[in-house]
């Protein structure tokens, strides 16, 4: 207990404070153990050490936790990550609670935020919900008198689309967004050249959204449904961090104060491969002619180690285990330089970098035979709190089909296609189990997949299903059936 208090008094003498948070999680397909899902939070303090004083008492040994950069003296960025197998399909909307953020010019004292989990299975990709992945550095800045645009690279492993905005009631204790800073819903910010009295740093709270573009059943593990339309958000997530405006620069043309990329720095959004545990090594060149290019500061996936061979050369290392493979992994960083006393930095520039493939699957099971009713998922971070959901049982009197993959062709075995009274009716979720269709066709799977989709699905709305069904021809010749 001693060394946790004198932590606690050395942080307090340094008035250590918060720098903001990046949450995202991702679901693999269905294992024999679960549905393999792995949550990452990336929380940014005035020094590590804070980090562990407020996620574990001062000792993270037995957990999963990497410092990923800081830059001494104001900001550490520190990935908390968690590994299970979902066994039972729930719905999170779990408060993030912190602590204070650092001063700012928004009056935003407390720092808090939601996160909505979507863990039910989702009839279109058969699967739960992986939220959008990002990152972003916990201190981006800019001189007072100089035109920024600041692109947060995204994606989403479900390819849903996604969107961003500023966080809003009850979303954040205090909600005031940075008056210097617009956001797009493409997640791009803009600042424009502002008055020295806009000078300081500015609490940022963003939530990003993913958005199937269709209207979708979730399934329990009860197999109570609900339809998810199509613009409603199915996950949302928190992304936290300090704007800081800085006084004016003599010039704002990149590369004389503000540090310049030079090749062979990958440009914004580029698509880097690798295989898992095969390093790769990013190169990182910049310039400032009036200014000395000092430092290299980063956010991305646990792991990455950064070095410089000189003035104005870096480069960052990561090598992608098993857990990674298939997965997007969002590289970013800026580049600093130091001139008379100020501190000048480069665009913010992102990378994908992506490691092999998933594992091998199987098929995940039917109602018939459920996942064991335990739900470990999120249920070791003691600054959260996992209220119970209540189930929002499918609107409608006939159970549709949920979503199978079968062999083609075969035969058929069709669910009932009228409402049946509430005393006789058998309880659903009622499934295809196979397609009464035989095909003798010149078309070709690969390149006429598209006319044997529609042909198969005429035939199906003739026997009754819903004309919302959609299919999916898989390139082994496999129809995927969603309704």
């Amino acid at each position: 207990m001693l060394p946790s208090v004198l932590l606690l008094l050395l942080l307090s003498g340094a008035e250590a404070a918060y720098f903001g948070v990046v949450f995202s999680y991702s679901v693999g397909d269905f294992q024999p153990a679960g549905y393999p899902a792995t949550t990452n939070f990336k929380v940014s303090f005035s020094s590590c050490e804070e980090f562990d004083l407020w996620l574990c008492n001062g000792n993270c040994s037995m957990l999963s936790v990497y410092p990923l950069d800081e830059r001494g003296g104001e900001w550490c960025q520190t990935a908390y990550t968690e590994s299970v197998a979902v066994t039972f399909l729930s719905t999170l909307d779990t408060p993030f609670d912190a602590t204070n953020w650092t001063e700012n010019r928004n009056g935003i004292e407390l720092s808090a935020a939601t996160m909505l989990i979507e863990m039910r299975n989702r009839s279109d990709i058969n699967k739960p919900n992986s939220s959008p992945q990002t990152t972003i550095i916990p201190l981006l800045r800019v001189p007072s008198n100089c035109q920024r645009n600041i692109n947060l690279l995204v994606s989403d492993p479900d390819g849903d689309d996604v969107r961003c905005r500023y966080a809003a009631d009850p979303e954040c204790i205090t909600c005031t967004p940075p008056s210097v800073l617009s956001v797009s819903p493409s997640c791009s910010l803009s600042f424009s050249p502002t008055n020295s009295s806009d000078e300081g740093p500015y609490a940022v709270q963003m939530v990003l959204e993913d958005f199937t573009g269709q209207n979708i059943i979730l399934t329990n593990g009860n197999n109570s449904q609900e339809v998810k339309p199509q613009n409603d958000a199915i996950s949302k997530i928190p992304v936290q961090f300090v704007f800081k405006v800085d006084p004016a620069a003599p010039s704002c043309t990149a590369g004389e104060y503000l540090p310049r990329f030079l090749p062979p720095t990958p440009e914004h959004g580029d698509q880097i491969h690798t295989n898992v545990n095969q390093a790769v090594e990013i190169s990182v060149r910049a310039e400032a002619t009036q200014a000395e290019t000092t430092e290299l500061l980063f956010s991305g996936p646990t792991g990455v180690t950064k070095s410089s061979s000189g003035s104005g050369n870096f480069s960052l290392t990561w090598t992608p285990s098993a857990g990674d493979g298939g997965l997007n992994q969002t590289l970013c960083f800026v580049v600093q330089a130091n001139s008379s006393g100020s501190v000048y930095q480069s665009d913010f520039r992102c990378v994908f970098v992506t490691a092999g493939s998933s594992p091998t699957t199987v098929s995940p099971p039917t109602a018939a035979t459920p996942l064991p009713t335990t739900f470990t998922f999120m249920t070791i971070l003691p600054p959260f709190t996992t209220p119970q959901t209540t189930p929002t049982p499918f609107p409608t009197t006939t159970t549709p089909p949920q979503t199978t993959t079968t062999p083609f062709p075969t035969t058929t075995t069709l669910p009932p296609t009228t409402n049946q009274p509430a005393a006789t009716s058998a309880a659903g979720p009622y499934y295809v189990l196979a397609l009464n269709v035989k095909i003798s066709t010149s078309l070709s799977l690969e390149t006429d997949s598209a006319t044997i989709t529609n042909l198969i699905k005429d035939e199906l709305e003739r026997q009754g299903l819903p004309p919302d069904l959609t299919l999916k021809l898989l390139s082994d010749g496999v129809v995927k059936a969603t309704a």
